[in-house]
């Protein structure tokens, strides 16, 4: 894993969030063990994926430059050695030259007992050993956080994705409906592996939503657009429109103009409570692909017997 997150995506400490995120999608594009089996290229999207995992959250970023976390994320420690907590200012043992048994040491370091579950990861601490009064130390493995891309209408309907992890594992990992861009989702025990009996850590799958050319998210509606003809939107309708749930029949008014947004009721996204949201249907009229003399020829007597300008209302008031 690189140490430094800006090198792992070729970027400086000056790059803008929106250069940090370009740069991750084009590594994602050429290194992801999907496209590419190349050994050397699984380890930079590893390093990639890490470190847009660390610097696309300005406040995370903020705490890497300023030294309180170090690269995977974690909280840097006060006092790294021990020999550093042993010459301070106030403990009992500084300059002992017999070390002896250490366990209240590190009891003040990594706090009495080692709760399990605590701050530092530690499991159940230090336990008393075998005949000979050894001591063994249980620690919770390390979260690991990696990057998931997934198209907007996974993320919208729910459903499944199949990832490659680190060590090469597949799994099958469930994203729910609604799932919002930078959602985390936490699979317990796939992170890093515990020393002695303490258990895994997790991995944090940060999400990302791709960006779809048909929809687009506001909260917990979603917004959709619908070709009509011309035609359809002179004499009005009755269409098939594409929904989260599957296509429904959705009437088009007579006269109907481009920009013209249609609401159904509760076909948008689940939000707090299971309540879901509205779906807004934006009609764009298409006109044919050759105009013919027939339909120019009309167009042009029609002008002449009924001309109007759409932009004349356009910057009235100022």
């Amino acid at each position: 894993m690189a140490d430094d997150p800006y090198k792992a995506l070729g970027l400086s400490k000056t790059a803008t969030q929106d250069e940090i995120k370009k740069a991750y999608r084009r590594i994602a594009k050429t290194d992801h063990p999907d496209l590419n089996p190349d050994p050397a290229a699984h380890e930079r999207f590893k390093a990639a994926s890490s470190a847009y995992d660390l610097l696309k959250d300005p406040e995370q970023r903020a705490r890497f430059d300023r030294g309180e976390i170090d690269a995977q994320g974690q909280e840097r420690p006060q006092r790294r050695y021990y020999r550093d907590f042993s010459e301070a200012q106030g403990n009992p043992y500084r300059g002992e030259a017999n070390y002896g048994d250490f366990s209240d040491v590190f009891a003040d370091l990594f706090g009495d007992g080692a709760a399990a579950g605590g701050r530092g990861g530690f499991g159940q601490g230090w336990q008393s050993g075998g005949r000979g009064g050894a001591r063994s130390f249980d620690m919770r493995g390390q979260d690991h956080r990696y990057t998931l891309e997934v198209d907007f209408l996974t993320a919208a309907r729910g459903g499944t994705t199949r990832i490659t992890l680190p060590d090469g594992n597949m799994l099958d990992v469930a994203i729910p409906a609604g799932t919002r861009d930078g959602q985390t989702i936490r699979l317990r025990g796939k992170g890093g592996a515990g020393m002695g009996n303490g258990a895994a850590g997790d991995a944090l799958l940060s999400v990302t939503v791709a960006d779809d050319p048909d929809w687009r998210r506001d909260g917990d509606d979603v917004v959709t657009t619908l070709p009509i003809s011309l035609d359809e939107a002179v004499l009005g309708a009755k269409v098939e429109a594409e929904t989260l749930d599957g296509p429904v029949k959705l009437t088009v008014p007579a006269g109907a103009s481009s920009g013209r947004k249609l609401r159904l009721r509760g076909r948008g996204l689940k939000g707090e409570g299971g309540k879901r949201g509205d779906q807004y249907v934006e009609l764009r009229i298409m006109l044919p692909p050759v105009i013919d003399d027939e339909l120019e020829s009309f167009i042009r007597r029609w002008h002449e017997a009924h001309p109007y300008d759409p932009r004349a209302d356009k910057g009235r008031g100022r």
